[in-house]
């Protein structure tokens, strides 16, 4: 079974997963759906008949004092749509802070140029929640 990771964004939401044993996470996609979750629900529809996932985690995006954003008050109502979508899988929430920082530097040490970066942080940054995930459950 598989963990899919979310980096859930007004616009873009960054996709990660899990290796079949549960120990890597890879990048898989950045969903753009411009705030319409009907396209983003139905990709992850897509995905989810390809994959084996038995959970979801998903990125919550606090204050460094470790309040809530209204941020994380829109993706708690999307974690609300896939509680109700996908009611057998497991649905988790994790702490992102800096992962969005943290995905910027790794690209800016792979010198990856500014077009493609704003193609791809929404991804990193969901192997980053991922791992966080992976990393805990260790």
């Amino acid at each position: 079974m598989r963990t899919l990771g979310i980096d859930y964004g007004d616009s873009r939401v960054g996709i990660a997963i899990t290796d079949a044993l549960g120990y890597t996470a890879q990048g898989l996609e950045t969903i753009t759906h411009n705030g319409n979750d009907k396209i983003l629900l139905k990709r992850l529809d897509e995905i989810l008949s390809l994959y084996d996932i038995d959970t979801i985690v998903v990125g919550m995006p606090y204050n460094m004092d470790g309040t809530k954003t209204i941020r994380a008050e829109v993706t708690e109502k999307f974690i609300h749509k896939l509680k109700c979508k996908y009611n057998k899988l497991k649905i988790v929430t994790i702490d992102e802070r800096l992962t969005t920082v943290a995905a910027h530097k790794t690209m800016n040490f792979l010198d990856v140029n500014k077009k493609k970066k704003r193609s791809i942080v929404d991804t990193i940054s969901a192997v980053y929640i991922l791992e966080m995930y992976i990393n805990k459950k260790i």
